[in-house]
């Protein structure tokens, strides 16, 4: 029944890697403002403009202002590959959200959204009485579609579409809350083609992303069994990102569960659905090979060979995929040190396909390194280094732990798949597989 003025900002569009390109954009932003408000063009720097929008449009209605600035990050996050002028942005930014502070008596409601975090000190420093509700519950629901919005809102678009499958790959996001979302452009998108695909991934570039995991050495096994703190979560600014706040914060991972030590709370991370376990890992394959099409026939060929239980090919198959992966990569890593490479480069391979693949799985006896359920198939794989632990330790140890015992119960045929790998040589040394 009240209505106020409103400004709304919006950096949805633009080259913000261009320097100075921010300047010219929102100048632009508020020419349109200015002249659809019919305020006097004001020069001055931008947040001289902002601050006389504000304490303009309050003075003639009456009425304090409403501050909407959609993808209030995006001019950052763009030009983090050009990380002077992302920190130029950042600066100019910085300036221009503490004019809103400046004039908090003019100003009724402020509402900000973007993708990442940035620090009070490094972005908000001025503009320090907002309150981040990224990680309340009793928000958790605002930014994607329920189960009971698509059951209720959507459901004639429901017929003729696999309700349990559109749960799998576009259900899972998680923000605090018991509840967990959909994404909305994925739903939205299924609806219209009728067709599961990787909507949402296919907008994006995650070239930067692949390239801080690789470059960091995070294993692809760690991505889902990151364990991070709220504080870690909004550790990001230009040159200094934790990778899970990088995760998190982009869509990648999500919070799936919560645990507490010592009196503090941690968030347990995990992908939020197939279309981001199998879009992400089909990119990290096809870094750590070079050759998208490379890694794209040999994954055509991996699901028949796992159907058949054929040795010989998989076998094939798997030096041919190592071989694939440049020298250049391997010399960048520990690799000699470092078993957990070998299962990354494999994870990332079968994580591409639509295969149920756990890796680090537990029982009473230990854990075995990867578990691939295609098919009515068991496969158990554990990966070694010759020179650490021996020729015939892989298949040695998968037999002494007696990890098949977990699995035969269900009366599916185990396989245990034995692959140990060259250091030196950088190549697979030794390859067994025998039905448990």
């Amino acid at each position: 029944s009240v209505r106020h003025p409103v400004i709304r900002l919006s950096f949805g569009r633009g080259n913000f890697k261009v320097p100075r390109y921010l300047t010219t954009n929102l100048g632009a932003q508020f020419r349109a403002i200015e002249g659809a408000n019919g305020v006097e063009h004001l020069e001055g720097s931008a947040p001289d403009r902002l601050d006389n929008l504000i304490r303009t449009l309050h003075r003639r209605t009456g009425k304090r202002v409403v501050m909407l600035v959609d993808e209030y990050d995006k001019p950052i996050l763009d030009a983090l590959e050009v990380p002077d002028v992302a920190r130029d942005n950042r600066d100019f930014l910085r300036r221009l959200y503490a004019a809103i502070k400046a004039c908090d008596d003019h100003v009724h409601f402020c509402f900000l959204t973007g993708v990442s975090k940035f620090s009070k000190v490094s972005l908000f420093s001025g503009l320090n009485n907002l309150i981040d509700i990224t990680l309340e519950p009793a928000y958790s629901a605002v930014c994607g579609y329920t189960d009971s919005d698509l059951d209720t809102v959507f459901a004639p678009k429901l017929p003729g579409l696999d309700r349990q499958q559109i749960r799998e790959w576009y259900l899972g996001y998680c923000w605090g809350g018991k509840e967990r979302v959909y994404n909305p452009f994925d739903v939205l998108l299924l609806f219209r083609t009728r067709e599961f695909d990787a909507w949402w991934f296919e907008t994006g570039d995650p070239t930067f992303l692949v390239r801080t995991l690789v470059d960091r050495r995070i294993a692809t096994s760690e991505l889902e069994t990151m364990v991070t703190s709220r504080k870690l979560l909004g550790t990001f600014d230009v040159g200094r990102i934790a990778p899970e706040a990088l995760l998190f914060q982009s869509g990648y991972l999500t919070i799936v569960g919560e645990e507490r030590e010592a009196g503090r709370k941690y968030y347990r991370l995990g992908y939020p659905n197939q279309e981001v376990r199998q879009s992400l890992n089909e990119c990290l394959a096809d870094y750590l090979v070079g050759d998208a099409s490379v890694r794209e026939k040999h994954s055509k060929r991996l699901a028949r060979v796992l159907l058949g239980a054929d040795f010989e090919r998989l076998e094939k198959l798997f030096r041919k995929h190592f071989a694939s992966i440049p020298y250049e990569w391997h010399s960048r890593n520990d690799i000699a040190e470092y078993e957990g490479y070998y299962a990354s480069v494999f994870y990332s391979y079968f994580a591409g396909l639509e295969l149920q693949v756990t890796l680090e799985d537990s029982s009473s006896t230990g854990r075995v390194d990867m578990v691939v359920r295609v098919g009515g198939r068991v496969f158990l794989f554990e990966f070694k280094v010759v020179e650490r632990s021996g020729r015939g330790a892989a298949m040695e140890q998968l037999k002494q732990r007696g990890y098949a015992d977990k699995y035969r119960h269900a009366g599916e045929p185990v396989h245990l798949v034995a692959v140990e790998f060259s250091a030196e040589k950088r190549s697979v040394e030794r390859f067994d597989m025998e039905l448990a």
